[in-house]
């Protein structure tokens, strides 16, 4: 079975303290939004201390082009890319030319040639390296990349895949957008990147003693006519946040017979799962989890973190989750899962076994 062996992130470096963003958007949206105070707890039940932008907050105060935001996102994108593989990779000694498929997922802007091609360039990775940009998927693409690269790993075993999540969800903030959707958004959302090195049980690292939680399996899951529930509506002046109050719901409600569907795969029930890996789409989204669940709020400790410390950062955010539980010590055996809900609206779960 294939490995994760190594988890890098990195940050872009400008801070957004959550009291800065409430008060930023209680500026803007005042007109828009009469009963604004009546919205602003949002931003203080988010959950949220913090998050990082791309660029300064005061850059935000202006309108921008859509093209202007683009060029921002794929200049950022590419930098942020890189932080993270050169630290996902270094942690095991591995050169970026010894890497063999790249998978690049973002939703959160748009670039032809793809993210993955420019960070081939820029780090002198194989000219031969495969590679499969995804867009789409946005809060899933993470789990889902890492999926795919579970089960490429299994097709080529002696393969290593470097999954890169990069996404700069600030850059998508329209400025003349003061809908109450716009502003749930600016609660939440934040930038960041992640890299994952996923290895075939017989490839180069593996057999010379690289270690990691084995992927046992993956599912994914699409409920039908829900396409209105996540995702972008794209307007003239740029990408325009889907962003449903019934998601929470939807978990409560779907969630509890996928999860036992996906584990009854393997023999197992929940009870038997000691870790769990969820994207934190939201506070609410993480307690809809543990109550469907029957969890305790300990088993979200690392999502909570992430999201208390970075906010939303779509696609990425489950692999900030993962590089925290990587830190930690495991009993042989231990399972985890993998959660992440995304546009679709859909699910996509990993199985863990360390």
């Amino acid at each position: 079975m294939p490995r994760v062996l190594s988890v890098g992130t990195a940050v872009p470096p400008y801070p957004l303290k959550q009291e800065e963003a409430q008060s930023f958007a209680r500026e803007l949206f005042q007109e828009s939004l009469p009963r604004i105070e009546r919205l602003l707890p949002i931003f203080r039940n988010a959950a949220i201390r913090q998050r990082w932008l791309s660029r300064p907050k005061e850059w935000f105060e202006q309108p921008h082009s859509f093209s202007e935001r683009n060029e921002a996102y794929v200049k950022t994108a590419v930098q942020l890319g890189e932080k993270a593989i050169r630290r996902c990779l270094e942690s095991l000694e591995i050169a970026p030319q010894e890497v063999d498929h790249i998978i690049l997922v973002s939703t959160s802007g748009l670039a032809t040639p793809s993210l993955d091609a420019r960070l081939i360039n820029q780090m002198g990775m194989s000219a031969h390296v495969k590679r499969t940009p995804i867009w789409g998927l946005g809060c899933a693409g993470g789990a889902a990349g890492l999926a795919r690269a579970y089960e490429y790993a299994r097709a080529f075993p002696d393969e290593t895949v470097l999954l890169v999540a990069v996404e700069l969800c600030s850059l998508t903030f329209r400025q003349r957008d003061r809908s109450k959707s716009n502003l749930v958004a600016s609660s939440l959302f934040g930038d960041g990147a992640a890299a994952a090195l996923v290895a075939g049980e017989t490839s180069r690292p593996v057999a010379a003693g690289a270690t990691g939680p084995l992927i046992v399996d993956a599912m994914s899951t699409i409920w039908q006519d829900s396409l209105d529930v996540m995702g972008w509506d794209v307007t003239d002046d740029g990408l325009q946040v889907i962003f449903s109050r019934d998601i929470p719901a939807i978990v409560k409600q779907e969630m509890q017979p996928v999860v036992e569907r996906f584990l009854d795969r393997r023999g197992l029930t929940v009870d038997q799962v000691e870790r769990y890996i969820a994207h934190p789409g939201g506070a609410k989204v993480l307690h809809a989890y543990e109550e469907t669940l029957g969890l305790s709020g300990e088993a979200f400790r690392h999502a909570k973190s992430v999201l208390e410390e970075n906010g939303n950062m779509s696609s990425a955010t489950v692999l900030f989750v993962l590089e925290k539980e990587l830190e930690e010590m495991h009993h042989p055996g231990t399972y985890g899962l993998v959660t992440a809900l995304g546009p679709g609206f859909s699910s996509e779960m990993l199985l863990l076994q360390w």
